[in-house]
């Protein structure tokens, strides 16, 4: 899901690392814990770091957005700045039950919910964006475990704890920015950004100004000059 913007940046000689966390992508055989996705996290960061010599720029899209918030507020310094799309909704107990019977019932299907989400993101994603995404395998087998896991996240608590520059970045027609706000007033050194016409999947529904954004906030946390401009 992250193709097109590695392409752009390792284009400007900016070393990237795109992992996949448990129960995703080419770990789909494995059980997702919290645990196994901070520890992927810190692995990621701390082979960037060797083989940059400098702390990078984190980047984390939704379930990634909640984890990247709680690891570096668990690690000052580690990081030179943080991108957090996708994941303005503090989890809440009452929200996460609703959402757990909601995959329960998907489950039962006799796909497990495989068309229905493809069919409800090549909706909302125009390709080749929607392709990107289903390329990597659709991540239903761990739904529950991320929702009772991320109730052992408090993204504003943690918040207030990160004094690098933290960069939010929500789709117009997100369904999870409720507390886009809170979010930002929460943060030392923060900047709120809204990606008009994009859905939840801001990054490959809107890939072009996901990736002006995350130029900008890399430029902004690394005290570099403003990258050019990528044009919609």
């Amino acid at each position: 899901m992250w193709r097109h913007q590695r392409e752009v940046l390792e284009a400007r000689g900016i070393h990237v690392i795109a992992v996949d966390l448990p129960g995703h992508g080419r770990r789909m055989d494995e059980r997702f814990t919290l645990g196994a996705a901070m520890q992927t996290i810190g692995d990621a960061v701390a082979d960037a770091t060797a083989a940059t010599g400098t702390p990078p720029y984190l980047v984390g899209f939704s379930l990634g957005g909640y984890l990247s918030i709680d690891w570096a507020a668990r690690h000052p310094g580690a990081i030179c700045g943080l991108l957090a799309a996708s994941c303005g909704t503090v989890p809440h107990r009452i929200v996460i039950g609703g959402w757990r019977l909601l995959a329960k019932g998907i489950h039962r299907l006799p796909d497990r919910g495989r068309w229905l989400n493809d069919t409800a993101l090549r909706s909302l994603v125009p390709s080749p964006g929607a392709d990107d995404v289903l390329a990597g395998g659709v991540a239903l087998e761990v739904m529950d475990d991320v929702l009772v896991d991320l109730l052992r996240v408090d993204p504003v608590t943690s918040l207030a704890k990160i004094e690098m520059p933290v960069l939010f970045v929500n789709g117009q027609f997100d369904h999870i920015r409720w507390h886009a706000a809170r979010y930002l007033a929460a943060v030392a050194d923060g900047r709120l950004v809204t990606i008009p016409g994009a859905s939840h999947m801001v990054s490959a529904a809107k890939p072009e100004a996901f990736t002006r954004e995350l130029l900008r906030g890399l430029a902004d946390a690394a005290g570099r000059a403003a990258p050019e401009s990528i044009a919609d």
